[in-house]
């Protein structure tokens, strides 16, 4: 057919349940289990067939179905105690924020990818769902919060496997009109649109809002008739394109982000960069400063003291760098718009590459978020460390752990994984309030109360729906692949609900290592089909789709479950979405994360499987090397890396199948009893890992180290028409001219042995090339292993300084002695990049 136009044609909702397209279009619902029974109850096969979209129900179901459940008391109690939490939750007036952070300014926070609920498809993985986690962790706490992203019209994409386990990809349209989204509209009731010009061609953009309980998304498209076919496609899929999609993308998230903000009148005083992709923000902040008057430099000083930015990524390759002529033909006009020279603009992301044997400087989406923020961290404090190695060349002559990148570790939102039954458990030990208080350890404790047998009903039910979940989708996979009568029927046997089952569920990035376990097949299948302790597991997971090695993992997980030896006892499930995890974390016994250290930033799946009672069984890398306290699940290898990988990973199989065969599987299938039971080992799981990895005390972190903190800085440098931030700009641009021609040399009293608590003289001579004593810091620096202590050096006649420095400890030193300078107001003492030793 011609199709002329389209109409969506709502439902007439009843009067008694007029409330539930309110609902229906606040996220509210997705982490709660009894709104989603209210919609699904109106239509199992709608809910299931929509991929538990409320707004598509409402609009597909019939009226006499709607009709009926008005009339339903039974169906009208559950509705109006659902509709009186929401309304208690959205006017709730003693929010945390109100008792602990009333002094915080608004933040806006952008992120490419947001995974709030499978049915808005606009995420790929593990980053999208830690933004939507903690937008979703904002509203709870009731912080002063924007969040803004993409409006993807096909989302990532759709995972098939083929008859032989290879990964195909389906690429669906999104229909907005079905989806919990509304057009943005400004204060006099018009839709916003903002426009954005990339490589000389100016691009409209719409705006949509969406609204994830208190707070705002703000979600920006460019599939408008006014674009040309090819600017629609900037917002069609997630990480489809090649660098050159990407690069605009960026500037479209980055910069039409900010306009979004300015154009709906939303107060931002903070900003947080949630990965290189979105930098570019920086370019619009500064363009508006600018705008108002200031140079270039104060201009950029001025963004930078309001802005965070957070790394995700612990592999080189992984950072966004593009060539120079490149980046001129999608931002060539920013220098200018900017009152700045290239080189000068460019230089806040150089970072020279190998590109074909030659160094060449490349334009760094994640050097460009560190010099234009004021603060930064990794998402694990083993990420952290590793970030302060990867970043060290930015700050030259500094050690290592002086790095300004600091980490909050990630947390997972506790409510959107944890089933409603445990819920349900849960509230019979915990406070009457515990959903508010996540991230208080002491409340945790009550769940020692629960006995052995309320936890081993409730996982056991859970579990039952997870295998019935797999057994279900497997046999739509196999129907869609014209699979035999047989091979469907024995869907039916796939996996047993007495049987130790272990969930792995992931990115199928190869340092991931999905087929760790399959390294000794022989051991594995004598684990699996031990008649005693028998174990099975089940497997699910995306390839990028250029990453064909990724693929080549997925299929040979879904061969080796075709062998007899493991048919129906490894599983792996296709087309990983937020339903897939919810029902496996909810459902394992364990949970297996087995990547190569340490190069897992933090991971959050073993986080939510936890929440349910499943103990972890991972690596010591990312989180759970702060998470493992030695009885609340077990690791996998050592707290170490390797040289060699393969003798990695041949070390990590080993530990891995030892620990399943000699210390789970006996544990899980025994009798012990007390602290040798399988019910400690599951309390232990939830009383440790829900408060310690809730998103609830992830965003209170960054509210207290970060937040706050930054919008005083951010107020500070922009009093007075950016004064300050103008002073700091001056002190830096003549602090660098100057600092080639400044020298140091130094002396140490330092005898062949010494005794501990004995102090030896340190002295250095300086020639600060007009540099003013106070803003320069001369200092000694004690190294004894790992252990690094500073010492400042007094200024004493002319230009010598010098200190008595004690040696407290026993061991080898070695003394060093260098110069730095620094001002009042500078962020970290490395903030102007310079440093010299004598």
């Amino acid at each position: 057919m011609n199709i002329i136009g389209k109409v969506t044609v709502l439902p007439q909702l009843p009067a008694p349940l007029a409330r539930l397209s309110e609902l229906a279009y606040n996220l509210y619902w997705s982490w709660t289990p009894h709104a989603q029974a209210l919609y699904q109850e109106l239509s199992p096969e709608l809910w299931e067939r929509f991929q538990h979209n409320p707004v598509r129900l409402l609009l597909e179901v019939p009226q006499d179905r709607l009709d009926a459940a008005a009339k339903d008391a039974d169906y009208l109690g559950r509705y109006a105690a659902v509709m009186a939490d929401f309304d208690a939750y959205m006017q709730k007036k003693d929010t945390w924020a109100v008792s602990n952070a009333a002094q915080m300014k608004p933040v806006a926070y952008f992120s490419m990818e947001y995974a709030y609920h499978e049915s808005l498809p606009i995420y790929s993985g593990g980053l999208g769902v830690l933004a939507g986690d903690h937008c979703k962790s904002a509203s709870d706490l009731n912080i002063p919060f924007t969040a803004v992203g993409m409006l993807f019209h096909q989302g990532y994409f759709r995972q098939l496997f083929d008859k032989d386990g290879w990964q195909n990809e389906a690429y669906d349209e999104l229909d907005l009109t079905t989806l919990p989204i509304r057009p943005a509209l400004n204060d006099s009731g018009d839709e916003v649109r903002v426009s954005v010009r990339i490589a000389g061609r100016e691009i409209a953009v719409k705006v949509w809002t969406l609204q994830v309980g208190r707070i705002r998304v703000l979600l920006l498209d460019t599939k408008l008739p006014e674009n040309s076919e090819d600017d629609q496609k900037l917002t069609a899929r997630l990480y489809g394109g090649n660098q050159e999609l990407r690069i605009q993308q960026y500037v479209l998230l980055g910069v039409a982000g900010i306009r979004a903000l300015r154009a709906l009148n939303v107060p931002a005083e903070v900003y947080h960069m949630n990965e290189g992709h979105a930098a570019l923000m920086a370019l619009e902040r500064m363009r508006e400063y600018v705008a108002g008057g200031l140079d270039f430099r104060t201009a950029a000083e001025t963004a930078a003291s309001s802005t965070l930015f957070t790394t995700h990524t612990p592999v080189a390759a992984g950072n966004d760098a593009f060539a120079y002529d490149l980046m001129d033909k999608y931002i060539g006009e920013w220098p200018g718009l900017l009152h700045a020279g290239r080189d000068e603009l460019y230089g806040l992301a150089r970072h020279d590459q190998n590109w074909d044997g030659h160094m060449v400087p490349a334009f760094s989406m994640t050097v460009f978020a560190l010099n234009m923020s004021r603060a930064a961290n990794g998402v694990s404090e083993l990420h952290g460390e590793v970030s302060r190695g990867m970043w060290n060349f930015l700050y030259p002559g500094a050690e290592e752990n002086e790095v300004p990148i600091g980490h909050v570790t990630n947390g997972a939102h506790n409510l959107t994984f944890t089933s409603q039954k445990m819920r349900d458990l849960l509230s019979t030990v915990l406070p009457a309030d515990w959903t508010e208080r996540l991230e208080d350890e002491a409340m945790w404790q009550a769940v020692e109360q629960l006995s052995d047998a309320q936890l081993s009903d409730v996982q056991r039910e859970m579990k039952r729906e997870m295998i019935a979940f797999v057994r279900g989708r497997v046999r739509e996979q196999l129907q869609r692949n014209g699979a035999s009568a047989a091979d469907l029927a024995a869907t039916d046997k796939l996996l047993d609900e007495n049987t130790l089952t272990i969930g792995f569920a992931r990115r199928f990035a190869t340092y991931k290592r999905a087929t760790l376990l399959l390294r000794d097949k022989k051991r594995l299948a004598a684990i699996v089909n031990n008649p005693e302790r028998p174990v099975q597991f089940v497997f699910a997971g995306k390839a990028h789709p250029a990453d064909n090695p990724g693929k080549a993992f997925i299929q040979e997980i879904y061969r080796t479950s075709q062998e007899p030896e493991f048919k129906g006892k490894i599983v792996i499930l296709e087309n990983y979405d937020m339903n897939v995890a919810r029902h496996l974390v909810q459902g394992v016994d364990i949970w297996l994360n087995n990547p190569r250290r340490p190069l897992e930033a933090s991971g959050t799946s073993g986080m939510k499987a936890s929440f349910n009672g499943s103990p972890n069984f991972s690596v010591l890398d990312g989180w759970w090397r702060e998470g493992y306290d030695g009885t609340n699940g077990w690791p996998i290898g050592e707290d170490r890396e390797y040289a060699d990988l393969n003798v990695q990973d041949d070390a990590d199989a080993f530990d891995l199948y030892q620990r399943l065969e000699h210390e789970i599987a006996p544990r899980y299938y025994g009798s012990g009893e007390g602290k040798e039971s399988w019910a400690h080992t599951v309390r232990d799981a939830i009383e440790t890992v829900s408060p310690h990895f809730s998103m609830q005390r992830q965003v209170i972190d960054y509210v207290r180290q970060y937040y706050i903190p930054l919008s005083v800085r951010g107020s500070k440098m922009q009093e007075n028409g950016s004064t300050r931030a103008r002073e700091i700009a001056a002190w830096k641009a003549w602090v660098r001219q100057q600092w080639p021609h400044t020298s140091i040399s130094a002396q140490a009293n330092l005898p062949a042995t010494a005794q501990p608590g004995q102090k030896v003289t340190v002295t250095a001579q300086v020639n600060p090339a007009g540099i003013r004593p106070e803003e320069i810091r001369v200092e000694a620096v004690l190294k004894r292993g790992s252990e690094v202590q500073r010492f400042p050096l007094t200024h004493g006649e002319g230009h010598t300084y010098s200190a008595d420095i004690p040696l407290d400890d026993s061991g080898l030193y070695s003394v060093g002695v260098r110069m730095l300078p620094l001002i009042e107001g500078l962020s970290n003492d490395l903030e102007a990049g310079l440093m010299k030793w004598a």
